[in-house]
């Protein structure tokens, strides 16, 4: 009897473990439930270190030179429990140049308002070396230094955001948000004509400022949301002078981006008829205008500034319906109206001067586009837990043509595409889906090229047809795959596949008449539980893109006749591989570490290359570009609510982009070059102390 009770506990230790057990688990709950509705404050503060001077890993935090930054994060959370007011400050990279601060005060259900403040600068990742004067100014002077100095450029934006919200009663409620953006700084920018090119730098010096205030409205079967959205844009420099300017007449001034503004009206919403049945529409109207007085006046009887103005209308209404348990309906119309009601005026009449070959006859050109589109869809529930669903859309764009043409153009496009999917539940463990569209593009007539003529307008033609306007038949097709094998390990594979083929065009004879698109995207990702306090994460990618297109130039008909006409071949190709690693481990109560790997590698392929007639200048190149990122962090606790961090990132950016290698401008310009570092190499060790308090 006593080996016997050897085996088992007391009925007291036994009950104290069980309850020891329960408490643990109850006050790792009240934990949790406490953060949630009592969130706790933190700062952290410290120091970081930048290996080397460097053009992409800090081009858009700061983080570009050699030196010691400052870690500073803030998160202040106070509660007033009797009135259910939040006070919040909150401040990420503090020490850098893409700073973020924001203060926030509200009354839950009742009222609240917030001001942000951020921070945001991008420094340009290649090195000008130049001899041009008065960077960053209006007035700037082409080889204005004996000897050429390096520059790096830089922008920054500096934006504050005010909100304010107001629920007036339990279905009615006001949103308001202001938003100022000052950017200043200079970018790469130039003038050029007839084979000579002269570097310039835009001098940035700009305001943007929104505004956006809504009215919702909501009972159980009516959802209303309404109000007025505006854009106003101010550019303090207006035009650019270059003294001494003299590749071609009016150089010595140019115009820079001009003052506009826009103003939207809104109203959309949704009715629920009943349970299975519910309505939904929208409507806005608006208008955008630009009407910066000129630098100088074009020509004598040209008005002194733009007057720009567009109107655009918006109506849309969808319905869902459930008919029956297994059946569901979509349906939704939609129609855009951009109204140009800019007037037309000749600017710039010494086109004519060879009326035959002019492709402008001096007048702007307002764009008119009108787009409806309808979609349709059904979704059905089929034996053995298959789901079919089937779509019809169908979407026509009309432009207005302009009267002089450089290539040729249609006024209407339309495209209709079907598509398809089934999905099913094959286990508890496997879901899967298989879909496909097929789309169509075609339109109205092509209209030929025309040139300007002094009695009327001569027409001619060419085999360009621009890519958005080309006749088109497109097939994807996408597979999905969920995986859960076991309870730890969840696998997602995604396989993407499209094919686009472009006619409409004739070339007469020419064989290699067909042109080509494709897009393939393959993705797995992985994730893995090895214990409650472990977790790993894996993926990996492929994106491929290539389109292969024939050209042609003819002087007139619609017939290429090689021998006579140039024809020729452009293929491109990008091709990009990416995988990632990371890991999440609790050690123990006070350590926590993460690991996080990172590689992309994009392949760019151009080949230019001539297929009958006078041969173009071949080219055939390859652009290869890596990123590599590691980023490693461990966070220990030297007591309950503090303790430290240490975290290091190693960055590598490889390219052999002749492109950019050593770009020369003209030798008029006074030898200005362009050129980054093929091969940059990044440390980043950060540590920093945190606490934690309530």
């Amino acid at each position: 009897m006593n080996a016997i009770r050897k085996n088992f506990l007391p009925l007291s230790t036994l009950a104290a473990a069980v309850l020891a057990t329960v408490g643990t688990a109850v006050a790792a709950e009240n934990e949790e439930l406490t953060e949630l509705t009592k969130p706790g404050s933190k700062v952290s503060l410290g120091i970081g270190h930048v290996s080397k001077d460097n053009q992409r890993f800090g081009q858009y935090t700061g983080l570009n030179e050699d030196g010691v930054y400052g870690l500073v994060d803030v998160d202040i959370v106070q509660r007033d429990e009797a009135t259910g007011t939040w006070l919040m400050l909150n401040g990420r990279n503090l020490g850098f140049d893409n700073r973020e601060l924001r203060f926030e005060h509200e009354r839950q259900s009742d009222w609240g308002y917030f001001i942000d403040l951020s921070q945001t600068p991008r420094f340009d990742p290649y090195t000008v070396t130049t001899t041009l004067t008065g960077i960053g100014t209006t007035t700037q002077t082409v080889a204005g230094s004996a000897t050429a100095q390096p520059y790096h450029l830089k922008t920054e934006r500096d934006t504050v955001t005010l909100g304010f919200n107001k629920e007036f009663t339990s279905n009615l409620g006001l949103q308001v948000r202001f938003r100022n953006e000052e950017k200043d700084g200079e970018r790469l920018w130039g003038q050029g004509t007839f084979g000579t090119w002269r570097f310039l730098t835009d001098p940035i010096d700009q305001t943007t400022r929104q505004i956006d205030a809504t009215l919702n409205y909501t009972t159980e079967k009516l959802q209303l949301t309404g109000g007025y959205y505006g854009t106003a844009f101010e550019n303090r420099n207006n035009v650019l002078n270059v003294p001494g300017c003299a590749i071609f007449t009016g150089c010595d001034q140019m115009g820079l981006p001009p003052d506009n503004e826009s103003h939207q009206l809104h109203l959309a919403g949704g009715y629920n008829f009943s349970k299975m049945t519910r309505g939904t529409f929208k409507f806005a109207v608006g208008r955008i205008t630009q009407n910066e007085a000129y630098a100088t006046t074009p020509v004598a009887g040209a008005p002194g500034s733009l007057d720009g103005r567009i109107d655009t209308t918006l109506v849309q209404a969808g319905l869902t319906a459930r008919p029956m348990p297994k059946l569901s309906l979509r349906a939704d119309v939609r129609y855009e109206d951009r109204d140009d009601k800019t007037p037309v005026f000749v600017y710039f009449p010494s086109n004519f001067a060879t009326p035959t070959t002019a492709t402008s006859d001096g007048t702007n050109e307002p764009r008119d586009i009108k787009t409806t589109a309808g979609k349709f869809e059904a979704s059905y529930q089929m034996p053995m837990d298959f789901r079919l669903t089937g779509g019809l859309d169908y979407v026509e764009k009309t432009r207005n043509s302009p009267p002089v043409r450089s290539v040729s153009f249609r006024e209407t496009t339309e495209e209709t595409s079907v598509r398809a999917e089934l999905r099913r539940s094959i286990s508890e463990t496997l879901t899967g889906a298989l879909s496909y569209i097929h789309s169509n593009r075609g339109g109205s007539e092509w209209l030929v090229s025309t040139f300007v003529s002094s009695a009327t307008f001569a027409t001619s033609s060419n085999q360009i047809a621009p890519l958005h306007l080309a006749d088109r038949d497109r097939d994807m097709w996408r597979l999905t795959f969920t995986w859960m094998p076991i309870d730890p390990l969840s696998l997602n594979l995604r396989l993407d596949q499209a094919r686009d083929e472009y006619s409409g065009r004739g070339f007469g004879v020419v064989d290699q008449a067909v042109r080509k698109g494709k897009a393939e995207n393959y993705s797995l990702d992985a994730a893995y539980s090895f214990t409650n306090d472990v977790q790993g994460t894996a993926w990996y990618s492929v994106n491929d893109t290539a389109l292969e297109s024939v050209q042609c130039r003819s002087s007139n008909g619609d017939v290429c006749t090689p021998g006579t006409q140039q024809v020729w071949g452009s293929d491109v190709q990008n091709l990009a591989d990416s995988f990632g690693l990371g890991l999440r481990a609790k050690l123990n109560p006070k350590l926590e570490l993460s690991a996080d790997v990172y590689q992309s590698k994009v392949r760019d392929e151009i080949e230019l290359s001539t297929i009958a007639g006078t041969s173009v200048t071949p080219i055939d190149d390859v652009i290869n570009t890596k990123v590599t990122s590691v980023k490693l962090s461990a966070k220990y606790a030297l007591q309950r609510n503090s303790g430290v961090r240490a975290m290091y990132i190693y960055d590598r950016y490889r390219t052999d982009d002749w492109t950019w290698a050593n770009w020369n401008y003209s030798p008029a310009d006074g030898g200005t070059t362009v050129l980054q570092e093929p091969v940059q190499k990044v440390n980043f060790f950060g540590v920093s102390y945190f606490y934690r308090w309530r």
